[in-house]
């Protein structure tokens, strides 16, 4: 994956909101949105998978984790023998260890560069982490933009995509209708002016193909692949969320659609009944050019999903 918005706790109605695209070469096998394990017992995940590999780029589980993986553009430092980064997402999801010891581990595993979105939202945590860095972040309520280099490093596409998310989520009446104003800004083919554009080592050419928020390349063998929604909604003081994938042919025409839908996801993080996200999570196919369901009722708020981080406690003072 090499473009994506998350949005946390950021409106009432719509909690948390991912929007990514995901650029790879055509030629390389991939599975689409559905309900898959990396192994027999293993934890079930949603999301796809790269069949050349066995990973994924984005996924999630009933119990409440999610994990999102872009790649960091460092070609000089670039190991062809480097393991594959998309076995970090599922490493992820079936981890039993809170976000800091699952990161000393993997960021010693030898892999190129990466960015992880790891939350857990039945601990009410979510962090960002890189392995140009030293320590996990924890992100709080906002906006949050991640392509192919830090998180929040302004390039145009991520900055524009920031915006256009942020207003779709107060301008939307509906989880449709936010459903399609993020897959038009996904589909954003324009070009920033040169002088815009990253310095990633890739040369001018190649950074200008990689610019826009939906890529081809000239020869049509590399490109946006898919476009992924997660969306919650907060409906009669539970959480509803609708998983969406747009996938791509590498010479357009008509996107196929498919869906999930989850109830009771993401849990509170102080609930217990998570496997309840498994009900109703079956996944709903389409080729169409929009997204059409029925449109959920604004309702009530309930708590953020993100716990509040702890307040650190005063040193004592002594006084003589």
């Amino acid at each position: 994956m090499c473009l994506l918005t998350l949005a946390l706790d950021e409106n009432r109605r719509f909690p948390l909101v991912v929007a990514a695209n995901r650029d790879e070469y055509f030629a390389r096998p991939a599975a689409r949105l559905a309900w898959w394990t990396p192994e027999p017992g293993a934890t079930p995940i949603l999301g796809g998978r790269d069949l050349d590999a066995g990973g994924t780029w984005l996924g999630l589980t009933a119990e409440g984790r999610l994990g999102l993986l872009t790649n960091v553009r460092d070609p000089a430092r670039n190991d062809p023998a480097a393991p594959s980064r998309g076995r970090i997402v599922p490493d992820w999801l079936a981890a039993r260890e809170r976000v800091d010891q699952f990161w000393m581990r993997t960021a010693l595993a030898g892999y190129n560069g990466f960015n992880l979105i790891a939350a857990d939202f039945a601990l009410g945590e979510c962090y960002w982490a890189s392995n140009n860095g030293a320590h996990p972040q924890r992100l709080e309520r906002g906006v949050y933009g991640l392509s192919n280099a830090g998180l929040d490093t302004p390039w145009p596409k991520v900055t524009a995509l920031k915006s256009r998310t942020h207003d779709a989520i107060v301008e939307s009446g509906s989880v449709d209708e936010l459903a399609n104003r993020l897959f038009d800004a996904l589909a954003d083919r324009r070009v920033a002016d040169d002088a815009a554009l990253p310095d990633t080592g890739v040369g001018l050419d190649k950074e200008r193909m990689l610019a826009p928020a939906f890529i081809r390349s000239p020869d049509q063998l590399y490109g946006t692949r898919c476009s992924t929604l997660v969306i919650t909604e907060r409906v009669n003081r539970h959480n509803v969320t609708h998983v969406f994938e747009r996938s791509y042919s590498p010479l357009g025409g008509m996107a196929l659609l498919r869906r999930a839908t989850l109830n009771h996801w993401p849990p509170r993080y102080s609930a217990g009944d998570a496997v309840q996200a498994m009900q109703g999570g079956a996944v709903s196919e389409s080729e169409i050019e929009g997204v059409s369901a029925a449109a959920l009722p604004r309702r009530s708020r309930v708590r953020s999903l993100l716990r509040p981080e702890p307040r650190r406690r005063r040193a004592d003072t002594v006084s003589g």
